[in-house]
């Protein structure tokens, strides 16, 4: 039963500790009232314990009290209307939380912008999300030119500083959080986000991946990446302090976990690779999860970081539109790294064949998935993704292994067809990505004249590596069918990625096979 199943995870996380008897009364009080949103979570955790430091960036430690108190004021002072919307365009900092939460506060839509974004695409998205202010950081000044009503930090301090006294009461309808999708290949899409209702979807996550009350968690993955956003939310609901970096930086980021003693790290995927990348030594001691999200984990990279930092990776693997799918703990890593682990309590993940019917274990299907956690919509005149029987298709394909762990074979719409034969880019990516000479990998489908289509592989060597192209193919070819040796492939010192790490496909270089 539900109930049983949340006090089991809360005690076990020590949500259940006692406390004074005042402050607990205050911090349900506020639940109740507030709910379990953003501006509730926060009033919980600082009704419950107020002189806890909330958040240590950059330029200073903020404890619980004073974060709701200028969360508030800045609701109070904001030049917008309840169910309005506000584009933030912020890094990692506290500032970034505040005026997130302030925004929630007043019962406006804050719109989570990412810091990647040219001056042309923020004009595009200001139009789209139908902005009535943005509130940024000073760095992105000279982008924000052709928007309405920019909110600097100067000016920001200013309405702080101005706002009138006195406690916000709830608004009518609670702000909703929309969170632009990565538009890797296009236009951002906003994706509503749901409003918990209750402790089920904090316990769903906390159960598998053992974060606990009152613990210092680093949030590395911006705060605009849903894995970002979703690492805020835990961290305010377990009352815990955050410690937060403008920009990543892999050294920084170790000796900040060391310095600070960090419990839990939240990061994607290729922040993992760069802290790999640096020279064994000074490793925290601390560090008892390390959580990631935002893309596959390539290659032997979960065993090799394990190897090094303990057993503390976990791997959720979800989407913007349905939060979580699957989460991979240490164990499952273990056994195979490849793996995207098992639902979380309360979400259903089916995988269904080309008749809509669940596919048996090792044949790949669509992945389907339903929690309470499924996104609103996209805004606008955008789209939904496909239902089938309530849950929803988030556009990958994969397959379930004997032993009920989901594995990702690629995006459906990434599947070629080369000669007639179905390939999937990413299984020949993650048996690249393997190779000790590689760095990064990235493959791709790209149009061929004779086979329809043909794969492309793009690589990063690693330092002191060395590696030809002929080796590339000769390797794919021991270890898979012809069809997935790559025609192309091309050799480059980065890959482009955008801010939350993802490859960005179309800005990779066409070029004929050599």
């Amino acid at each position: 039963m539900d109930w049983a199943f949340i006090a089991a995870t809360m005690a076990r996380r020590g949500l259940l500790t006692p406390g004074r008897p005042d402050r607990i009364v205050r911090q349900f009080a506020s639940l109740g009232r507030w709910g379990f949103g953003l501006a509730g979570e926060l009033r919980q955790a600082a009704s419950r314990s107020p002189d806890r430091v909330a958040v240590i960036d950059d330029e200073r430690t903020v404890t619980y009290t004073e974060l709701l108190d200028r969360a508030g004021r800045l609701a109070r002072a904001l030049p917008v209307k309840p169910g309005e919307r506000v584009g933030l365009l912020c890094r990692n900092s506290a500032r970034m939380i505040e005026a997130l939460i302030g925004v929630t506060i007043l019962g406006a839509d804050p719109v989570l912008v990412n810091t990647g974004l040219s001056a042309h695409q923020l004009d595009a998205v200001g139009r789209e999300q139908e902005l009535s202010a943005l509130i940024h950081d000073d760095e992105f000044t000279d982008r924000v030119g052709m928007l309405d009503c920019t909110l600097d930090e100067r000016r920001v301090e200013q309405l702080i500083a101005a706002a009138p006294d006195g406690p916000p009461a709830p608004p009518g309808r609670p702000g909703r959080t929309i969170v632009l999708t990565s538009g890797t290949t296009g236009v951002p899409k906003g994706a509503r986000r749901p409003t918990p209702g209750g402790f089920r979807p904090l316990c769903s996550v906390i159960d598998r991946i053992p974060l606990r009350a009152g613990d210092r968690i680093m949030i590395a993955a911006p705060l605009f990446h849903t894995w970002g956003f979703a690492g805020m939310q835990i961290a305010l609901a377990l009352r815990a302090t955050i410690v937060l970096r403008r920009r990543f930086d892999p050294a920084d980021t170790r000796t900040a976990l060391a310095e600070h003693r960090v419990d839990g790290l939240v990061a994607v995927p290729v922040m993992v690779r760069q802290l790999m990348d640096l020279e064994p030594g000074g490793e925290p001691r601390t560090l008892r999860v390390a959580a990631v999200s935002g893309s596959a984990l390539p290659g032997g990279l979960a065993t090799r970081f394990m190897d090094r930092y303990g057993d503390v990776l976990y791997n959720l693997y979800g989407s913007t539109e349905a939060s979580w799918v699957s989460i991979a703990t240490p164990a499952d890593l273990r056994a195979d790294p490849a793996t995207a682990g098992r639902p979380p309590y309360g979400t259903r993940v089916v995988v269904l064949g080309d008749d809509d019917r669940p596919a048996p274990p090792g044949v790949t299907g669509r992945i389907f998935v339903g929690n309470e956690m499924l996104f609103e919509g996209y805004t606008g005149d955008r789209p939904a993704s496909e239902m089938v029987e309530g849950l929803l298709g988030i556009g990958d394909v994969g397959h379930f292994d004997a032993d009920g762990r989901l594995f990702v074979d690629g995006r459906a719409d990434d599947m070629i067809v080369s000669g007639g034969e179905n390939v999937f880019p990413a299984e020949v990516e993650d048996l690249l990505a393997a190779l000790p000479q590689v760095r990064e990998v990235a493959v791709i489908g790209v149009p061929d004249p004779e086979w329809g289509q043909r794969l492309a592989a793009y690589l990063v060597v690693s330092p002191g590596g060395q590696l030809d192209a002929e080796a590339v193919r000769e390797h794919v070819r021991r270890h898979r069918a012809r069809f997935c040796v790559p025609r192309d492939v091309v050799f480059l010192g980065e890959l482009p990625r955008n801010a939350t790490g993802k490859v960005l496909t179309r800005e990779l270089p066409r070029s004929a096979p050599g």
